[in-house]
């Protein structure tokens, strides 16, 4: 059975895993994911990841979940733009997250970048997730 929401299900296994105080998780690899992964590793929300392919053509990414002093650093992380409604948005209407503390992670012509990347490139799209 195929999967309708690939991106969607990535950030619950993180939240999952975050909720179970894992140090890692696993999940299946796509560009698209590690393209928004990069993102939250560039922001400080995880510690890092890594690609493997256990099984022939059966790529996996390993997540590696960051935590201070015993507590997640993400405390929530929701999916916007999903795959029954897309949720689009130009680069004056990017909204703050959680007064600038938290992050918008939006999917541009310049690539997968936070919102506050995507205002210094003066670009707007699809807005994939908000991180806090």
């Amino acid at each position: 059975m195929s999967m309708t929401d690939p991106l969607g299900d990535m950030l619950t296994r993180i939240r999952n895993g975050l909720k179970a105080k894992k140090s890692s998780i696993h999940s299946p690899a796509s560009k698209n994911r590690q393209r928004v992964l990069d993102v939250l590793e560039r922001e400080g929300f995880i510690r890092g990841y890594e690609t493997s392919e256990p099984e022939p053509k059966k790529r996996e990414i390993k997540i590696m979940l960051k935590y201070y002093e015993g507590d997640p650093v993400i405390q929530s992380i929701r999916r916007v733009s999903k795959p029954g409604r897309r949720v689009y948005s130009s680069v004056q209407d990017l909204p703050r997250v959680h007064n600038g503390l938290g992050i918008l992670i939006v999917s541009t012509p310049k690539g997968v970048l936070s919102d506050a990347e995507a205002r210094e490139a003066n670009v707007g799209g699809e807005v994939i997730c908000t991180v806090f």
